[in-house]
């Protein structure tokens, strides 16, 4: 067994009947040169060889009594691969458009948190001759980071399946502890936060000082504050439905502009994200005064950290300089606030959030969420923030599941009650892959949105004289 840290647990306390904190993708793959049929059955017979390299893939939750703590991870003992990976044919004529309505429809759905919290689904007959594969798995398992560790751990370097090394010790489910167990296992841990709670008040109180003092200082600009961001068609109460769109640009003509414009790779992936956004809202008449702000997860990993589970990431909160008509010197904006928001979150201290969500109380955080979300709070206030856009490092050397090779990732983001767009990318083979998840009832037309992108991109490159 293993109780669930603060952060972690947290996920599933923000989940609501309308917000599913899970996180997915859609994977395409060329099986043109295999042999044989590649389904559901092939690439159940891979992850079975892996089940051990991947060791969220056979964990389920199980919940402490009146949720007097957080709830533990413990070994499925009724484990049932069948259950997570399915297979189905792809809509309509299986065109890029029907792929993504199908992933959307599959990340609407809430997961069942009585098993495992994950599953595949494999999507048969696309148009163009490839397969492809649509994975959830709920964000108290992973971050982004150690995302990328299971699909590493899930694909090969060659065609032809690598040998995996058994496990050294074999697993064994665990035995499903009492009502009276769990009670005990959380009255220990409970024991020792008053003194862990009065550490975290004492960083928190340092921090916040330092911060006070270093924002005070004339040539200081602090980043964007929380709920400071201006409305937009898309910022509000949420429904469960979910909507999918994908767009593609040249890792090389991303870096090309960085090299011309100057900071990093992922200040211009924000560039490009906030001129498709501008050009979006102003076509609908709807392009705030304000500049819209962006929250963008910042991994805390380590080294010692690499290649664990679950979650460690912090956040900041970036302004997208939408107001701007000139590419050049909205770049310049982004630059400069993505940089005042890192010497932030390094005055405020990486743990600090990770502290607190340990003191969380289970049933008072999701009894408050769903009353949240059930009276529609978000449409009553200025928005957290208007979008998340994330930026996850992806290999650029093929990879393969099963001897299919993959041809492209697109990653698929939760979405909060207040924010009905989320706007992920993954760089593999010298592409960026991006994948848009929004709320449809809020923004309807994301596939619009996701071919934006493109054309922000060619925006920067005439400003930047690529």
């Amino acid at each position: 067994m293993q109780r669930l840290s603060g952060l972690d647990a947290s996920f599933l306390y923000l989940e609501t009947s309308t917000s599913h904190m899970h996180v997915a993708s859609t994977v395409v793959y060329d099986p043109s040169s295999l042999q044989g049929d590649w389904d559901a059955e092939r690439v159940k017979e891979e992850i079975g060889r892996r089940l051990h390299l991947v060791p969220p893939f056979r964990r389920r939750l199980k919940e402490i009594p009146f949720q007097l703590h957080h709830p533990l991870w413990i070994e499925d003992p009724d484990f049932d691969l069948d259950y997570h990976v399915r297979q189905v044919a792809a809509p309509g004529r299986g065109g890029r458009d029907d792929l993504a309505a199908l992933a959307g429809d599959i990340i609407s759905r809430p997961m069942d948190r009585s098993r495992p919290l994950w599953d595949m689904t494999f999507v048969e007959g696309l148009e163009d001759g490839s397969m492809a594969v649509v994975t959830r798995t709920h964000h108290a398992a992973i971050d982004g980071a150690s995302g990328m560790d299971i699909t590493v751990n899930l694909l090969d370097l060659t065609p032809e399946p690598a040998e995996i090394a058994p496990p050294e010790q074999e697993w064994k489910p665990d035995r499903i502890p009492t009502d009276i167990e769990l009670v005990g296992y959380a009255a220990q841990s409970l024991a020792r936060q008053p003194v862990s709670a009065f550490k975290a008040v004492r960083r928190t109180a340092t921090a916040a000082l330092t911060l006070r003092q270093r924002n005070r200082q004339p040539d200081v600009t602090p980043p964007p504050a929380p709920f400071s961001a201006p409305h937009t068609p898309f910022n509000g109460a949420i429904t469960a439905r979910r909507s999918f769109g994908m767009a593609d640009i040249a890792l090389d003509d991303v870096k090309a502009i960085r090299t011309k414009m100057g900071g990093t790779v992922n200040d211009i992936v924000l560039a490009i994200c906030a001129g498709a956004l501008r050009s979006y809202l102003d076509e609908k008449g709807a392009l705030p005064e304000e500049a819209l702000v962006a929250m963008c997860p910042i991994s805390v990993r380590t080294e010692d950290q690499k290649n664990t589970m679950g979650n460690q990431v912090s956040s900041m909160l970036v302004s997208l300089a939408t107001t701007l008509d000139d590419p050049t010197e909205r770049v310049r904006v982004i630059q400069e606030s993505t940089r005042r928001a890192k010497e932030q979150a390094e005055v405020i201290g990486a743990d600090t959030l990770m502290n607190w969500t340990e003191f969380a109380a289970p049933a008072v955080a999701n009894m408050a969420m769903r009353l949240y979300s059930r009276m529609k709070v978000a449409d009553r206030h200025r928005p957290l923030y208007n979008t998340v856009i994330s930026n996850v490092p992806g290999p650029q050397f093929p990879l393969y599941m099963a001897g299919a090779k993959m041809l492209a990732m697109y990653p698929m983001g939760p979405l909060n009650d207040g924010s009905g767009l989320n706007m992920t990318l993954i760089s593999y083979m010298g592409q960026i892959h991006f994948g848009l998840v929004a709320c449809p009832d809020m923004l309807p037309d994301v596939d619009h949105l996701a071919d934006l992108i493109p054309e922000a991109l060619q925006e920067l490159k005439k400003a930047a004289g690529v």
